[in-house]
């Protein structure tokens, strides 16, 4: 992976997680990262003021990028996979895109990771799927005040995720252009998309120009690069060559203790 190693970042929220948060980009850094990326690194979706500069001031400290945020997402441990389209939570989700949005100002980062949601029981899909156009496009207008981009993701682990391929997330993503927000795009998790049954290839050669961000772990196993089946090096070679020149982020669940798993990195 030698001709991509200046582009890779690490998902702190997966990676590091034998630390606190804010110890985790200072460990990236050792780790031979200048840049990292996050899922919601708070417990709740409006974090005290004091919360977010002691991030801001951890990311700082350690001399690391913050290349890659996720909007709230709910309560990840128990299933939920975001509230853009959950009825009834749309004021938390919009308190929580203008926090986001000022620590994309604060940080530099423009990347910014919407997870969709889960189907609702009792609730119209039809429904759910016109509240997360709503809601994307109130993101996208927040970020986009500071040139930012809101991504979406197919997920897999997740029955009730509705984008499951890129095809998925593409007709949302238009959906959302129709609106009036033209900086919404696709994150291209190679692993989900594979564990999902999505053709990645075809995927990459259909959308790269969609493609604004890029993840990655092997699988089986969400594991690091090297445990696992999936040809990584062809497939970011292959983006490459059609033209991605942006973030790769490991985001993957470490075999043993993080530090162990960077062989793929360190070769």
């Amino acid at each position: 992976m030698d001709r991509h190693a200046d582009r890779f970042a690490v998902n702190c929220s997966l990676l590091f997680t034998e630390l606190p948060v804010l110890d985790r980009p200072a460990a990236a850094k050792a780790a031979g990262f200048d840049a990292v990326e996050f899922w919601w690194p708070f417990l709740e979706p409006v974090p005290s003021g004091d919360e977010q500069d002691e991030f801001v001031a951890a990311l700082a400290d350690a001399g690391v990028s913050l290349i890659g945020l996720n909007f709230f997402g709910g309560d990840l441990p128990s299933g939920d996979r975001g509230v853009v389209s959950w009825p009834g939570r749309e004021q938390e989700f919009r308190d929580n895109a203008r926090v986001v949005a000022a620590l994309g100002e604060r940080t530099g980062c423009r990347a910014f990771n919407a997870l969709y949601g889960n189907r609702l029981d009792g609730v119209d899909s039809g429904t759910q799927d016109a509240l997360a156009v709503e809601n994307l496009t109130y993101a996208a207008k927040a970020v986009g005040e500071i040139g930012g981009t809101v991504l979406i993701e197919p997920v897999s682990g997740a029955p009730r995720y509705p984008l499951l391929t890129a095809a998925d997330a593409i007709d949302v993503i238009d959906t959302v252009h129709a609106a009036g927000s033209p900086n919404v795009a696709l994150l291209a998790d190679l692993y989900h998309l594979a564990v999902n049954g999505d053709d990645v290839a075809r995927a990459i050669d259909t959308h790269v120009d969609r493609i604004a961000h890029v993840q990655i772990a092997d699988a089986p196993g969400r594991n690091e690069p090297g445990t696992g089946d999936l040809d990584l090096t062809g497939y970011l070679d292959q983006l490459s060559d059609r033209g991605y020149t942006g973030w790769i982020a490991a985001e993957y669940k470490p075999s043993g203790a993080t530090v162990d798993s960077f062989g793929w990195f360190t070769r």
